[in-house]
């Protein structure tokens, strides 16, 4: 894989968060009927029969193409570079995501399997622990992101509930949710394939 330059600018707001950010600040002056109910997303039709296993279908090199967008027309394509190690407790997957818009960032997941088979996970964005769990043949994760406020305050804490799912040809789907106040906001769709060099 080639090596990414991350821009990371401390105490300032990416192009994402800020538009997130102009996103809720618009949400407040639009009335409550027009927010669905943030209910966490069902796995795709053309996944029924297949099991995903956090442990096993993201560990290695993958590769996903993906798009967020919101209920007032915030709409921004994606590519991840997923490299996922285990360790026999945690999964350690570091994500490269390009914009299409010329943004890079970098994340970095640890889910740790809990002793009644649970995850407890963190990321550098999330506030608190995600808790991801496998629910028939897929796996949710659920979490809560601060959104950096443009003044550099903390902003709004947005709730993601996504779901994992893998198809016949081994493709991995993750779809998310994303709510504030209970209203859905925005969604995330990411499809996940093996890397060429896998």
């Amino acid at each position: 894989r080639s090596r990414w330059t991350i821009n990371k600018i401390h105490h300032a707001p990416t192009p994402l968060e800020s538009a997130m950010h102009r996103h809720l600040a618009a949400l407040l002056f639009a009335p409550l009927g027009l927010g669905a109910c943030a209910t966490a997303p069902a796995p795709p039709p053309e996944a029924v029969g297949g099991v995903f296993v956090l442990e096993k279908d993201l560990v290695g090199h993958t590769v996903g193409r993906g798009r967020f967008s919101t209920i007032t027309g915030v709409d921004r394509g994606f590519t991840a570079y997923l490299e996922g190690t285990w360790d026999g407790t945690t999964l350690t997957l570091v994500e490269d995501f390009a914009f299409d818009d010329g943004e890079k960032d970098r994340k970095t997941w640890r889910l740790t399997r809990t002793p009644t088979g649970d995850f407890q996970g963190t990321r550098e964005d999330v506030v608190g622990l995600a808790r991801g769990f496998t629910d028939g043949g897929v796996f949710r994760l659920e979490y809560a992101m601060r959104v950096p406020g443009e003044d550099g305050k903390p902003g709004p804490k947005l709730r993601f509930r996504d779901v994992l799912a893998k198809l016949p040809d081994g493709r991995v789907i993750n779809n998310a949710t994303v709510g504030w106040w209970g209203l859905k906001v925005g969604q995330v769709s990411l499809e996940i394939a093996r890397a060429v060099d896998d």
